[in-house]
């Protein structure tokens, strides 16, 4: 996928992504969950229900939105530890070209979830023995993000947008059912 690599969005994106992915995973240890997961899963749903609906809105792909879409899943996956929605609506929203969108999405995740890791092992919640998993996680990602390529290349433009948004909808309402009081 570095082919498709926008540096860029690389930069706007993840740059912010990563500086607050660091202070959420801080935050994370003073924030009640319960409301910030419940909101998150409302604005998934919301907003992928309105990227289904009217196809053909587009946000411009500013360095500001860019930022702000940086900003906001970097932090919502450092408190939360999720936030890869929020930047695939971000690019979604873009309406940027599947290949683009794979490789920039990757590369941006990578540096949240090491990132992440870091705070997370010194606020104690991964310790020693899960370190273990790290290397099969690391060997899934790749092996997966190969599969995803091929199955890429097999699909359309607008069937990817339709197949995230869709995607998203489901994580959004999973996410409202499983954390409703």
């Amino acid at each position: 996928f570095k082919d498709g690599l926008d540096k860029r969005l690389l930069a706007y994106i993840g740059i912010p992504a990563v500086i607050f992915v660091i202070i959420g995973g801080i935050l994370s240890r003073y924030i009640d969950e319960t409301i910030l997961k419940l909101s998150f899963a409302i604005f998934i749903i919301v907003t992928s229900l309105f990227f289904l609906l009217f196809k053909n809105f587009v946000v411009k792909a500013t360095n500001k939105n860019a930022v702000v879409g940086g900003t906001l899943s970097g932090f919502l996956a450092g408190v939360l530890g999720t936030g890869g929605a929020i930047r695939g609506l971000t690019m979604v929203a873009f309406n940027i070209e599947k290949t683009v969108f794979v490789a920039t999405s990757a590369a941006i995740d990578f540096a949240v979830d090491f990132s992440r890791t870091v705070v997370y092992f010194f606020n104690g919640y991964i310790r020693a023995e899960h370190a273990k998993y790290m290397v099969g996680l690391l060997v899934i990602g790749f092996v997966g993000s190969w599969i995803g390529k091929q199955v890429l290349q097999r699909i359309s433009q607008q069937w990817f947008k339709t197949i995230v948004l869709v995607l998203l909808l489901l994580v959004g309402t999973y996410s409202l059912f499983t954390n409703l009081p």
